[in-house]
């Protein structure tokens, strides 16, 4: 028995160290744009709690990002106002359109979100495809700035599980609007060159500021502006093969983390 327990004790270790050292080391990659391996990776609230991870970045200009979510039809976030407090209220209670509802504010680099685009679903604020961003200090190609982001599906407004407050809850797959959101832009021809780096990481039970649950494959997604050109395709570029044996594990338990 003593040889057994210490085999068991072995085994626990080898995998602890696998799964909290070694693994988590080869899915860190940043080829692409380096800069990024110093950047947040998980939004704040305005009261401190952990907010929603950050699964997508624009590199471009402010004009640039404005006019590829207008040409992907999804529209810039109005300010929270009293008025427009009212407009989102009115639209969840009786089921009315209103394509630039208020979002939420979440902190990063100490200040609230610079940007916020979103999509309505279902023919009200309840249902709505959105995303934040901010600009950081980073510069990408052509020293364009780098903007990065958190985008989440709201599926349903509610009460926090956190504070109690009256807020909109977010579908737990993140990938799903991350995805989404890449493919609406690609669409429009605005994303010339396409790559991923290391957001988060692989997560399996996360939690945002309200309590909602997620989960994620942890990329993050960037895509590199220039207004369109007949004729031009987007250029992918590929991930490492430690990332391709990750993602092709993921997409093996993902199907399980949605049940």
């Amino acid at each position: 028995m003593r040889r057994v327990a210490r085999w068991l004790l072995l085994a626990i270790a080898i995998w602890a160290v696998a799964a909290y050292l070694v693994l988590p080391t080869f899915w860190r990659h940043y080829e692409h744009l380096p800069a990024m391996a110093a950047m947040p990776t998980i939004t704040h609230t305005p009261s401190g709690l952990p907010g929603d991870p950050l699964n997508v970045a624009l590199i471009g200009s402010e004009e640039e990002v404005i006019r590829a979510f207008a040409a992907a039809r999804w529209w810039p976030a109005d300010p929270i106002t009293l008025e427009s407090s009212l407009r989102i209220a009115e639209s969840v209670v009786l089921h009315r359109p209103d394509p630039d509802a208020p979002v939420s504010s979440l902190i990063l680099f100490g200040r609230k979100q610079d940007l916020a685009f979103e999509q309505d679903l279902g023919g009200s604020a309840k249902e709505r495809n959105h995303v934040r961003f901010w600009r950081t200090d980073v510069r990408g190609d052509g020293g364009a700035p780098v903007w990065i982001g958190s985008a989440t599906f709201d599926h349903g407004v509610g009460l926090s599980h956190t504070t109690g407050q009256i807020t909109h809850h977010i579908g737990p797959d993140l990938d799903a609007e991350r995805d989404t959101l890449m493919r609406d832009l690609e669409a429009t021809g605005w994303i010339t060159r396409r790559y991923s780096v290391t957001g988060i990481g692989p997560t399996l039970d996360g939690h945002n500021g309200g309590g909602d649950r997620y989960y994620t494959d942890g990329e993050m997604a960037v895509g590199v502006l220039a207004p369109p050109v007949p004729g031009r395709r987007e250029t992918v570029l590929p991930d490492p093969t430690t990332i391709v044996v990750k993602q092709q594990f993921w997409s093996w338990i993902r199907p399980a983390l949605a049940d």
